[in-house]
């Protein structure tokens, strides 16, 4: 295991925790509102964090690549940013978080679980990378362990149908986010890009929710979903965005996003300790199925994108 499989470790566990995290903070206060915050929190924090990287380096001191890059913003870069921050914040936080409220976790975790084909799909499609059979087979076997974990609890149609699109709608986003972002952190440092698009994306998510926000009843919100809030604002989303596209800059976006059908593991781990809900054999063997993927997709990988200075 290498330091940036140790990071993406780090982002499964937050993300799997937070899908328990958002369904219960959501029976307190609506998605989009408690969303808004969330980015809203999110970015400032991103805009600080770039306005230190960038005060150190002014002053002559080592900043990490992950953080600060030298090379000026032209025409395409801004056009890249607007469009992704659009895509990657506005619209995939809408059909995520509108999803996950209409939607079962087991239907939201299977469809979450074709993010890496989607974006595997795509980088061959436009050359990016180059995907051997190791990797269509540890992408397969992972998505049949997301089946077992999860898969027996999934329903879909009906009463989660407009969740289930909403989700799906959302892998699509993501991909898409993922994908398009790869010039731009040849150039521009992960946490540059990430800050940037999603305080673009914040802009119009905020308009689309305002009439959700001003009809939430802000005295009834306890103690308990601020925090979760404010977590999920630093963890969720500043942590692990980071720690996203730290990966797909050092590894390329197919192998980092296999990683996201690990968030199911933790999903039912955070459940069977929080929750108190059993985990059987069968689970155990998708979770191995799962990681056994993992594995075969890092298998002889080559480092895509530019490497980060330690």
């Amino acid at each position: 295991m290498t330091r940036i499989d140790a990071l993406l470790v780090v982002m499964v566990l937050i993300w799997g925790a937070n899908f328990s995290v958002l369904k219960l903070a959501f029976a307190e206060m609506p998605p989009q509102s408690f969303n808004s915050l969330r980015i809203l929190i999110a970015s400032a924090v991103f805009l600080a964090v770039i306005g230190w990287a960038h005060r150190q380096a002014a002053r002559g001191r080592r900043v990490s690549r992950a953080l600060f890059t030298p090379d000026a913003l032209n025409r395409r870069d801004w056009i890249d940013l607007v469009w992704l921050g659009v895509v990657g914040h506005c619209f995939y936080q809408l059909g995520f978080a509108g999803g996950v409220n209409l939607t079962s976790v087991a239907n939201a975790a299977l469809l979450m679980g074709a993010t890496p084909v989607a974006v595997a799909l795509v980088s061959l499609a436009l050359g990016r990378e180059r995907l051997g059979a190791l990797h269509w087979a540890g992408v397969s076997l992972s998505v049949a362990g997301i089946y077992i974990v999860v898969g027996r609890g999934a329903s879909f149609g009906g009463s989660t149908l407009r969740g289930d699109l909403l989700v799906l709608a959302s892998v699509l986003c993501w991909s898409a986010y993922t994908i398009g972002a790869m010039r731009l952190i040849a150039r521009h440092s992960p946490l540059y890009v990430t800050g940037i698009t999603m305080t673009i994306g914040a802009v119009p998510y905020v308009l689309i929710a305002i009439p959700q926000m001003r009809d939430t009843n802000w005295a009834a919100v306890s103690a308990w979903t601020w925090g979760a809030l404010v977590w999920s604002a630093l963890f969720a989303l500043c942590a692990s965005y980071l720690i996203w596209y730290i990966a797909v800059q050092r590894i390329g976006p197919s192998r980092t996003a296999i990683y996201s059908n690990v968030v199911p593991i933790a999903a039912l781990g955070v459940a069977a300790l929080w929750l108190r809900k059993p985990v059987t054999a069968t689970k155990i063997a998708g979770a191995a199925a799962i990681l056994g993927g993992v594995f075969l997709t890092r298998i002889g990988r080559k480092p895509s994108g530019v490497p980060i200075e330690e």
